[in-house]
């Protein structure tokens, strides 16, 4: 009988749990999707969404029940096929410069293999300043926070316990095999909420690396800025010139560069390297955009020989090889000051890039400067310096007639074309607002005008930036 009891008890409890394990679970179930979730922007539409991650409509469709892509409704969840083990919030990033693959896989501590998988990547350029990366959020993630690096001769176990951590941690929180295979000056990152203090693939002395504007854009100037905790030499270059780099009053590092106003849109690399004040050194390069400039296109009739190879091959041979060598000293401070006394009653004539056929040629001249229009009737005829520097070049040339240039340092040069009359000589030192030419029509000029051009690192860049902008 008490075996019978017993044996009753235990179909029943068996029962039971029979009855209840299809509810819990359908309870399991219900907690959230499987896989990975994109949330349904403003805009979006099932087409885009498909595209951005590589999968199909029809997919995409079927595995979140959608009936109607024409009723997808911003806010909602949508499950994205095809990325069984990933887990979260699939959200876009915009790739900061100074990162690339491996330092944003311990940026937001996810595996090398899934960023390469979720973003379809093919080839490190992808991965250029700007680009916008999928990475999968949640809640209970930890963010990666601080960078560490090993020095010399230092053990993973020692730099974990000057940092309050663990080297298993360490360990696991960036990707590595083991503890024994970090070497001296690879970054690390520490487990830790909060913003990650600086760029990932460069190392921990540079604080913080900017390139202003990011894009660039045909004609502009770009500013590339180093924040270190201490003394470095630094170098590079940018789509192929060298960058000149030097140290402002704030202990950074600076370097500008123009952008060729005919460079063609794309992605160009930006290259840094140097040597920390305790030898190590240092290499990094990343892919930046460069965008269209969207320039006018005139067509103008000029003297034939203003067009002359044999004129303009060795007048462009000279005025390119004066603006070539970025000089210690940066005599310029803030914006630009204008180099006639007003823009004049009628105002500018041409501006900077402008596309240009000359006597019915294609359409591969450019302007290379600012056209300050003059009229006659206005006795304000002065050109004046627009900052402080030494002058370069001061004579006549065929194409650009009395012409005069200033060297500003750092790599930073102004040209004056087409004066009526020269004021100064090669080696006077100029203040702003120095009256340095008179207003003129010579050389290839249909009226009389004056031209400007700034050049920036061997480039002829817009000068209209220069008298709007201060830069460093």
């Amino acid at each position: 009988m008490k075996f019978f009891l017993k044996k009753s008890l235990w179909i029943s409890f068996a029962l039971a749990l029979i009855l209840l394990l299809p509810a819990r679970l359908a309870s399991a179930q219900d907690e959230g999707p499987v896989g990975p979730v994109y949330i349904v922007q403003e805009g979006d539409t099932l087409w885009e969404i498909a595209q951005r991650f590589g999968v199909s409509i029809e997919d995409l469709s079927r595995e979140n029940g959608i009936a109607d892509p024409s009723q997808l409704a911003a806010g909602a969840q949508l499950v994205i096929p095809g990325l069984e083990g990933v887990q979260g919030v699939l959200v876009t990033e915009s790739v900061p410069f100074g990162e690339n693959l491996r330092s944003l896989s311990r940026r937001y501590r996810i595996p090398v293999e899934t960023l390469i998988r979720l973003n379809h990547l093919v080839s490190p350029a992808e991965l250029y300043s700007g680009a916008n990366l999928i990475v999968p959020r949640s809640d209970s993630q930890v963010q990666a926070g601080k960078r560490i690096a090993l020095s010399a001769g230092q053990s993973l176990l020692e730099l974990a316990v000057i940092e309050g951590s663990n080297p298993w941690t360490v360990t696991e929180s960036n990707g590595l095999l083991g503890t024994s295979v970090v070497i001296p000056g690879d970054v690390l990152r520490l487990p830790q909420n909060g913003a990650p203090d600086g760029p990932g693939a460069l190392p921990t002395a540079i604080t913080a690396v900017e390139l202003t504007p990011n894009p660039l854009s045909q004609g502009e100037t770009g500013v590339i800025r180093l924040e270190t905790n201490g003394q470095l030499s630094a170098s590079g270059s940018l789509s192929g010139r060298e960058l000149h780099f030097f140290a402002d009053e704030n202990g950074d590092y600076v370097a500008l560069q123009g952008v060729h106003a005919l460079a063609e849109p794309g992605l160009y690399p930006l290259i840094l390297q140097g040597t920390l004040s305790d030898g190590t050194l240092f290499g990094y390069s990343q892919m930046v955009p460069v965008l269209s400039g969207d320039f006018n296109y005139f067509k103008l009739i000029v003297p034939p020989e203003t067009i002359d190879p044999a004129n303009t091959k060795p007048e462009d041979k000279l005025w390119n090889s004066l603006p070539v060598d970025a000089s210690l000293e940066k005599m310029w401070d803030g914006v630009f000051q204008s180099p006639v006394s007003q823009p004049s009653p009628c105002g500018f004539t041409s501006f900077f890039g402008e596309r240009r056929s000359y006597n019915d040629s294609p359409y591969n001249y450019f302007h290379t400067g600012l056209d300050f229009c003059y009229n006659y009737n206005n006795a304000l005829n002065e050109i004046y310096a627009p900052a402080p520097g030494r002058v370069v070049f001061a004579g006549p040339l065929t194409v650009r007639g009395n012409a005069t240039m200033i060297d500003h340092g750092w790599g930073v040069f102004t040209g004056y074309m087409h004066q009526d009359e020269i004021l100064v000589e090669v080696g006077d030192k100029v203040e702003t607002g120095q009256v340095i030419g008179i207003v003129g029509e010579t050389g290839r000029a249909s009226g009389p005008h004056l031209h400007l051009e700034v050049w920036v690192g061997g480039v002829q860049v817009d000068p209209m930036d220069w008298l709007e902008r201060a830069f460093p």
